[in-house]
């Protein structure tokens, strides 16, 4: 039996599942009545992880939004990878935003989160390792504290935890 057992906090987004969404999201689009003649439109940029939604107006721009995170939630892709930019105006009078697809903890994400499990007095070892985080500890029922510690939290990035040792 070893003395020491770990598991790793990531934050991975699965680009085929998105890559689905938003092709539901475009024949959802597609067979809507209220989008009849419309040149609304939802493209994705799997290079760069971002998603461009146009539309006429703020009214069709929020149905985009309800469209693109319902199918979102079908696939299983967390909506809090969505990190939606402020809208602009595009041509003709159309409104245009951006939502980049967030993926991987960030520096100063994991510092937060390292603080957040240090703070919870539960007695393991948290150590960044570039995107993610490991999480070490000499009992498994201290790992499973701290799992279910970060799923009640409301934390701003989905959160997944893999290889459990």
């Amino acid at each position: 039996m070893a003395d020491k057992f770990s598991f790793d906090i990531v934050s991975e987004v699965n680009m085929m599942e998105v890559d689905n969404a938003v092709n539901q999201a475009r024949k959802e689009l597609a067979n809507r009545f209220d989008f009849k003649n419309s040149k609304s439109s939802i493209e994705l940029n799997k290079n760069d992880k971002k998603i461009t939604l146009i539309a006429d107006n703020e009214y069709k721009m929020k149905a985009l939004k309800d469209i693109l995170e319902g199918r979102f939630a079908k696939r299983g892709v967390s909506i809090k990878s969505l990190d939606y930019k402020a809208q602009e105006n595009a041509f003709e009078g159309y409104i245009r935003q951006t939502a980049e697809i967030i993926s991987g903890l960030s520096s100063d994400r994991a510092k937060e989160l390292s603080k957040l499990i240090r703070d919870s007095k539960i007695k393991v070892q948290a150590q960044i390792d570039g995107t993610k985080i490991k999480v070490i500890s000499s009992k498994k029922d201290d790992l499973q504290l701290v799992i279910a510690y970060l799923r009640q939290l409301s934390f701003p990035l989905p959160l997944q935890f893999t290889n459990y040792r």
